[in-house]
This record gives C-alpha cells, structure tokens and sequence, in this order.
C-alpha cells in the first residue's frame, strides 16, 4: 500500500482520476456541512461561540485545521472542528441536540447524492426522456461522483454515532447518561475509550466502508426497482465500481 491518491489512479477496477476528485470534494465539501451543522444548531440553543471564533464560514482550513489537512493529503481521511460552550446552551439535552446535527447532515448530504444517482442513471439511458440519453465518460463518471458522496456520507454517519471519544456518539451519551460520562472520564474509562477508537479505526475501519456501500447500493437498487421495475432495461448496476 502506497499513497492514497496513487493507489486509486493505479487501481484497475476503477477510474482513479474520478475517484480522487470525487473523493477530495466530498470529503471537505461534507466535512464543512457537518461542521458547520453543529454551529447552526449551537446559535439556535443559545450558543454564539461559533460566531465570535470565527468558526461559520465556508472556508475548509478553518474547520479541518492543518493537522487535519496534511493527515489528509497524506491518508485520504480528515476531521474538522466546531467550538462550542456547553454552559450557554439552553436545555437539558442541548448538547446531544447539536452532536447530532452534524450526523444527520450527512445523512441529508447521502439523501440528495442517492436521489441524483437514482435519476442520473436512467437520465443517461434515456429511460425518463426517450429524446436525452448521455454518453460515456460523462455518464459513469457522475454516477461514480454521485455514488462515493452517497457512500461517503453514509460511512460519515456510522463513524460519528459510534460511542467513542472524540466521536458524536459519545457526546450524545454523555449528555443522556451520567454513568456513562464517569466511566469516560475516569482513568480506566480513558485508556479503555482510546484503545477502542485506535482498534475501531484501524481495524474496523474497512468493514464500515464496506457496511456503508452495502447500505447505499441497497437503498439505491431499492429505489430502481420501485420506480423503474416497468422499464424494458433489466438489471442496471448503479454502482460502476
């Protein structure tokens, strides 16, 4: 295994320019929104922290960072940030309300790439208009495009509400369980939560790729076999990878 960027442009059973231009825009285009999720639902509760840091902007550095930049470059994975004050907060479950803001954009985010991949593909068949049919490479390269944000956004979700520190799940459970915010922050809970997270992203990592397309390509075969079941083009793969 090599550079990420170069391991995708060699990989025969893909278009690697495609891939990697997919995967560098969604990636901070929905690391942004995430971010950016957390903020708007901070304001609404009470919370100007976001503002006065400077945080509600479009500008991706601010929200990644420059660790969170050069991992990227390096291992095609990023994070972003979003600064907030738990004490202006109004509400006994405000907290868990702006930790799943940013979980439930990415499954916003997923939606609209599902519903422009599920359109996209008999669009460029001429299945919706027998007068528009698109050609290749503009046909499976936005379906690739489309099916990596859909993918990628669903992978987002599960990752974030997954119960591990620094994870939203965790500040969700926190906020709703104070034995488990004592097991958290104790000595054994810390080293116990850090191994967890260490295993789950080394390790478990490529499993919630996987889980994440199973999801997607479902939900999207779903939706084909609903709406276009009366076509005479029998099984299209929506997936061109």
């Amino acid at each position: 295994m090599g550079w990420w960027i170069s391991d995708l442009m060699q990989d025969p059973t893909i278009n690697g320019k495609v891939w990697v231009v997919s995967w560098i825009v969604w990636v901070i285009t929905s690391i942004c929104l995430h971010e950016l999720s957390h903020g708007w639902a901070a304001i609404k509760l009470g919370d100007d922290t976001p503002i006065i840091t400077g945080h509600m902007t479009w500008n991706p550095m601010v929200h990644m960072g420059m660790p969170s930049i050069i991992l990227f470059v390096l291992l095609g994975i990023a994070w972003g940030m979003m600064p907030i004050n738990p004490s202006k907060l109004r509400g006994r479950y405000a907290e868990s309300i702006v930790a799943i803001a940013g979980p439930l954009m990415n499954v916003l985010i997923a939606f609209v790439a599902l519903i422009g991949l599920i359109i996209w593909v008999p669009l460029c068949q001429g299945q919706i208009s027998s007068g528009i049919t698109i050609a290749d490479p503009l046909a499976t390269n936005m379906q690739s495009f489309l099916a990596v944000g859909a993918m990628l956004n669903i992978l987002l979700f599960v990752f974030n509400m997954l119960p591990l520190p620094p994870l939203d799940g965790s500040r969700i459970l926190m906020n709703l369980s104070p034995g488990y915010t004592r097991f958290v922050i104790s000595d054994t809970g810390r080293w116990i939560m850090l191994g967890g997270f260490v295993l789950l992203f080394f390790i478990f990592g490529a499993f919630i790729f996987i889980f994440s397309r199973f999801v997607v390509m479902g939900l999207a075969e779903f939706a084909w076999a609903i709406f276009f079941s009366g076509t005479d083009t029998p099984g299209v793969d929506l997936f061109p990878f």
